[in-house]
């Protein structure tokens, strides 16, 4: 087989009108003989900046797990001379090698191996000599042994999750950003998702601020995901989509598409990708060390801050993205509650059902609403939204019976939040729907 190769690549090479592009049929025949992978060769994942080649295979002995990303070829020309990737390629490879297990980085002639961003092992399978490709001596059977074996690393420290999401939710970014530049104004899926947002959320929204809201909406949902996911070996795109609730029709469609056949081919590859170092987290070691690092009890609103913080330091800065402590949180709901039982003569404090009628003005007839209305102005991930219904719900223990009914009658209506970024905005929906518990 490298024979062959080698061979074909030199008949090529002969005719002195190639480019890197030329030899990587040859290439993908290669690796497809030597592995026993399905590789992909698709001209417009790389023109939207994704690696050359994929390699799908088996990571699993379930049946949904199986035709997932297992490592990827990035191929560059013949004696490119930056296969190490410090000099012309280095904002490339090092966004590859931060976002992806493992990556191989070669010029047809030399591979070079990344793991986990780590150097393993490089293998030069062949030399130019005068105007020839001469095979040498090589480890290439080793290397694609390892190749078939690859697997997501086992994740179980918070930080080191953070970190990944970050790496594949940038590349997912840039694909998307640069796939709505490619479709111009045609109509395709991805561009269908920015009309919706200009329609639904965001008017003025931009291709850009779009792919960035759209990457961290799909990182962030599949943690929501994983997180409350009891089976991970067979964790999958759908069962991420599964989790949205029905009162968020507008997030759970954006879920459903993409947890269908026919997601935009462009994209489909890196939230695979996801889906696998997902299936391959250990979320429970993970949640007990975020608690102990950081004393706070729900880990799904508290570890977006660490995520955006590996994600874009910078926006995390611009939008004020900082957690209130637990405790901290708590206190100001209890003392609130308090403040409303003993100044304002409500018994029931946050689960109060007093209500007052407004008169009528020029522009509105006279209305009767809640008393007591609960607003959170920068509401994040929904922390104290969240804790506000924990605390009503401690008011009510011993009438949980009567709680479907005062949901909608009583709570509902008075509860609002406001938040500009769509992933906080993403998990508070998430939350409040478990927080509150009834079916839509």
């Amino acid at each position: 087989m490298i024979a062959a190769y080698i061979k074909e690549i030199n008949s090529l090479y002969q005719t002195g009108l190639t480019t890197e592009h030329s030899f990587r049929p040859a290439l993908q025949r290669l690796i497809e003989a030597c592995t026993g992978c399905t590789v992909i060769n698709e001209q417009s994942h790389i023109d939207c900046g994704a690696p050359d080649l994929t390699l799908l295979g088996t990571r699993s002995s379930s049946s949904a797990s199986t035709n997932l990303p297992i490592a990827y070829i990035e191929a560059k020309d013949l004696e490119d001379g930056d296969l190490d990737g410090r000099k012309k390629n280095k904002e490339q490879f090092d966004r590859y090698k931060a976002s992806l297990d493992t990556i191989i980085f070669t010029d047809y002639l030399d591979f070079h191996l990344y793991e986990h961003g780590e150097w393993q092992q490089s293998v030069r399978l062949a030399e130019i000599r005068g105007n020839k490709i001469v095979l040498v001596e090589n480890d290439f059977a080793s290397l694609m042994e390892h190749i078939r074996a690859a697997r997501p690393q086992r994740i179980t420290s918070a930080s080191k999750l953070a970190q990944l999401m970050a790496g594949k939710a940038r590349l997912l970014r840039d694909i998307i950003e640069r796939a709505l530049i490619q479709d111009g104004d045609t109509p395709t899926e991805l561009r269908g998702y920015l009309q919706a947002f200009q329609q639904v959320l965001i008017h003025d929204i931009t291709p850009k601020t779009f792919a960035d809201i759209y990457a961290q909406t799909i990182a962030y949902g599949m943690f929501a995901a994983r997180l409350h996911d009891d089976t991970p070996a067979d964790f999958t795109r759908a069962e991420a989509a599964n989790l949205i609730p029905k009162t968020n029709p507008f997030l759970r469609k954006i879920f459903q598409q993409i947890a269908g056949y026919d997601l935009d081919e462009r994209i489909a590859w890196i939230v695979d990708d996801l889906v696998s170092a997902f299936a391959a987290t250990d979320m429970e070691k993970i949640m007990q060390g975020f608690g102990k690092s950081t004393q706070q009890t729900d880990p799904m609103l508290h570890f977006y801050e660490d995520f955006l913080f590996q994600y874009d330091p910078a926006a995390k800065k611009q939008c004020g993205v900082y957690y209130t402590p637990q405790p901290v949180v708590e206190f100001i709901v209890r003392a609130v509650d308090q403040i409303l039982r003993t100044d304002f003569g409500l018994p029931m404090g946050l689960a109060d059902t007093a209500k007052i009628t407004l008169g009528a003005r020029s522009s509105s007839p006279a209305k009767t609403i809640h008393r007591v209305q609960i607003l959170d102005p920068a509401t994040g991930t929904g922390t104290f939204l969240a804790e506000t219904v924990r605390q009503i719900k401690r008011d009510l223990v011993g009438q949980m019976g009567a709680w479907a009914q005062y949901v909608p009658e009583h709570l509902l209506p008075r509860l609002y939040g406001f938040e500009l970024m769509i992933a906080p905005y993403t998990l508070a929906h998430l939350k409040l729907d478990m927080e509150i518990g009834i079916p839509a």
